[in-house]
């Protein structure tokens, strides 16, 4: 290709998705956003439909086709997951495309290739749902991520299912009412505690990005001085550092050898809580270097698409 290129990259997320498209000097040159891309939560065909979005708004920011494009990436929520849907994802990203300079892969990579600048560390992820990569000498490994339903600790959604179990044990007598309650009750405009179990399983109940939204009750309810809202994000905090734990081994580590580790996500990035109890779990895996994200995970997975160009022409060259 000649003339100036361009990479994106495509931060697929639980409650929305990123486009971001840099040029040869890592200059963002055209954004967009979509709605969510977890086929598992709004199905394939809508999922499809937003990519297709998203791509042709940049390409109309940009006033170029597809083809103009060197290499894109495309973080998808739960992509790796699924040997049946997996390849239906990769054929239409393909034919959204119109070639084959793109690869599709796990939207963890973006929150990587963001926070580390696409260098060796571990990556821990915990917005609506929590999973941690890392990559180092070549190896790449993840941890986590199995999902809302047994899995996501640490995430947005674990931390609102634990405040909601907190709200009914306070509602019917076996655990002291705190702020908690009350504020379950104001956030959601109960008129009877009762009301909460049709709110979220009734036939109108909430989608899970609604769900995981209910964590900032837990939050508020913690500063408040609510024990147990209080306890919960600690314990969020500490499964998120069983998953750098976990990662630190699947890379190799040596015991003494310190590890880079970054976090995205907003519950990391918000919750100073949640942050200083990952810190402190920490500790019983080995020495680890915290980074400060360096990018965003839409910036980073445009970053791992010229990654990817860069490699795919040193294999041609």
């Amino acid at each position: 290709m000649s003339g100036r290129r361009y990479f994106l990259g495509v931060d697929g997320g639980g409650t929305k998705t990123e486009f971001v498209c840099i040029d040869g000097d890592d200059r963002i040159v055209a954004t967009a956003v979509t709605g969510t891309t977890y086929h598992l939560q709004v199905g394939i065909e809508a999922t499809v439909v937003l990519i297709r979005q998203g791509v042709a708004a940049i390409c109309s920011e940009l006033d170029i086709t597809t083809h103009g494009l060197a290499h894109t990436f495309l973080g998808l929520p739960a992509f790796g997951e699924d040997a049946v849907i997996d390849p239906l994802l990769e054929r239409a990203c393909g034919g959204i495309l119109g070639h084959d300079r793109y690869d599709c892969g796990n939207d963890m990579i973006c929150g990587w290739a963001g926070s580390l600048g696409c260098e060796d560390g571990i990556n821990i992820v915990a917005g609506t749902g929590s999973i941690g990569y890392g990559e180092r000498q070549g190896r790449a490994a993840r941890v986590g991520g199995w999902g809302e339903v047994f899995g996501d600790e640490g995430s947005a959604y674990w931390i609102a299912l634990r405040g909601l179990n907190a709200f009914t044990r306070m509602s019917d007598g076996r655990a002291a009412i705190g702020p908690l309650h009350q504020g379950f009750r104001r956030a959601l405009g109960l008129s009877a505690d009762i009301d909460i179990c049709a709110m979220i399983m009734g036939e109108r109940a909430m989608p899970r990005d609604d769900i995981a939204g209910l964590a900032r009750i837990v939050s508020q309810a913690a500063e408040e001085g609510d024990n147990a809202a209080l306890r919960i994000l600690q314990q969020s905090g500490l499964e998120l550092a069983d998953m750098a734990g976990a990662l630190r081994g699947a890379l190799g580590y040596e015991r003494d050898q310190p590890a880079y580790l970054s976090w995205s996500g907003g519950v990391l990035t918000h919750q100073r809580v949640v942050r200083e109890s990952l810190q402190r779990g920490l500790s019983a895996y080995g020495p680890f270097t915290l980074i400060e994200p360096r990018h965003s995970p839409g910036y980073g997975a445009a970053l791992y698409a010229r990654k990817l160009a860069s490699e795919r022409e040193d294999l041609t060259a």
